[in-house]
């Protein structure tokens, strides 16, 4: 697939696809999409480094999470958390309370997890491969 191929009326998260908490975090939001608003791309896949090439987001921003809207907008580290919670169901909505603090201060407690997360969560050798059933859902 290629950037001019992805669908303008999806959210695209790209996600570390060997992050044991990203992957952890993207079944999470696929239980929650009642309006299947997302599709799911793995950072590390060819259309994943396409799209951040495309959208000009330097490497050393890249550690766990982009959203991405294509034409529209993109979002990463604490903001895409806030940009994706805004259309989950149940608990995860309650992110939009992070909204209320400072970009500095929510960056530099996403910043301590992502810097963590292998430690704390694990990683796994080679990106999840999706169920039959969710093939769809990634690109």
């Amino acid at each position: 697939m290629k950037i001019s191929e992805l669908p303008k009326e999806k959210k695209i998260l790209l996600f570390d696809g060997v992050c044991n908490l990203c992957n952890s975090s993207v079944q999470y939001v696929i239980k929650r999409d009642e309006k299947d608003e997302f599709r799911f791309v793995a950072l590390q896949s060819e259309l994943g480094q396409e799209i951040v090439k495309h959208i000009g987001i330097a490497d050393k921003n890249i550690d766990s999470i982009v959203l991405y809207l294509p034409g529209i907008a993109y979002y990463y580290k604490s903001s895409a958390v806030i940009e994706i919670s805004k259309s989950l169901q149940g608990f995860f909505n309650y992110g939009m309370l992070f909204r209320l603090l400072p970009t500095f201060l929510r960056d530099s407690v996403y910043d301590y997890i992502a810097k963590n997360r292998y430690k704390w969560y694990g990683k796994q050798e080679s990106c999840m491969i999706p169920t039959p059933e969710l093939k769809a859902k990634f690109l």
